[in-house]
């Protein structure tokens, strides 16, 4: 067993209990996948991450969920630079993350985090009776081609009528199976459809969002920040954001308040990163006892 220091940061949030936690264990990248996804189901968080020593930036980030380990996330990534920096790690105002996704540079704006996520790809468009069943709604709730788009974690981006439509989603976890199917992901890779209605909850929104996730995950996730720059890259390209940079929202239904700032790198047509940024606010850290490994 190993001693590893922990930060409980929450994510896109400048106070407590407010957008999504994410526990960082320092030094835990030689953590196991096993071991690690069994810390993320101790914690009831949807993700954690564990850190370590890189070659080729200044810190090598892991990403797990409760079931497997991912390439990257969002609110972990803010999560984890927030931890960094207050406890000291960080010297200077920019810093570069090596994640499976690919190198994440990090700069600081006052006291928010921005992340620039790697160039959107989009994928395939998915038939909207499909993502409809998955949510429980009806296709006439979609108002836009759903679309797997990815800036280092894919999701199918569901563009909705209303908040009407927004609050009525409910995830359908074998009609999700099958819409992920259809598109080539495995059953262990659910392509969560990532919610969006053209209307923030409040009036600094400019969009607000939903993540209904399928078990052992969370039933509903408070800020994503991987599938906003995604919803981001698909408004810019499809023509329903015309604005350069906008506030996106998520989590004030759950009492969990989130905010991120969205902006492009590149044209709407040729985009080549999108930059996210948001605050992290440090909970509490202390110290964990786990067995030691190699990841």
């Amino acid at each position: 067993m190993t001693m590893y220091q922990f930060d409980w940061v929450d994510a896109f949030a400048d106070r407590a209990f407010g957008g999504n936690g994410c526990a960082v264990v320092h030094g835990g990248a030689v953590l196991s996948e096993d071991i690690a996804t069994a810390f993320v189901r101790e914690t009831s968080l949807v993700e954690c991450t564990f850190t370590g020593p890189s070659d080729v930036a200044d810190i090598r980030v892991r990403y797990f969920l409760a079931s497997r380990e991912i390439p990257f996330a969002g609110h972990p990534t803010i999560a984890t630079v927030a931890a960094m920096r207050s406890r000291g790690m960080i010297a200077g105002d920019r810093l570069t993350l090596e994640t499976q996704a690919g190198l994440i540079p990090i700069a600081f704006d006052g006291d928010e985090i921005v992340m620039t996520q790697v160039a959107p790809q989009f994928g395939p468009e998915v038939e909207r009776s499909l993502v409809a069943q998955a949510i429980r709604l009806s296709p006439e709730d979609i108002i836009a081609p759903p679309q797997m788009v990815s800036t280092g974690l894919p999701f199918c981006i569901t563009v909705l009528r209303d908040h009407a439509a927004l609050r009525a989603a409910r995830l359908d976890v074998e009609a999700l199976r099958r819409m992920t199917e259809t598109v080539g992901y495995g059953a262990s890779d659910m392509a969560e459809p990532f919610l969006v209605t053209l209307k923030g909850d409040t009036s600094e929104g400019d969009t607000f969002s939903r993540l209904l996730l399928a078990p052992p995950s969370p039933a509903e996730d408070p800020f994503t920040g991987s599938a906003t720059g995604a919803m981001a890259a698909y408004l810019w390209k499809h023509g329903l954001m015309t604005l350069d940079s906008f506030v996106a929202e998520q989590g004030h239904w759950m009492g969990r308040p989130g905010r991120a700032t969205v902006s492009r790198l590149g044209s709407p047509q040729a985009m080549t990163g999108v930059r996210v940024a948001g605050k992290g606010f440090v909970l509490m850290r202390g110290e964990v006892d786990l067995p030691g490994g190699e990841g």
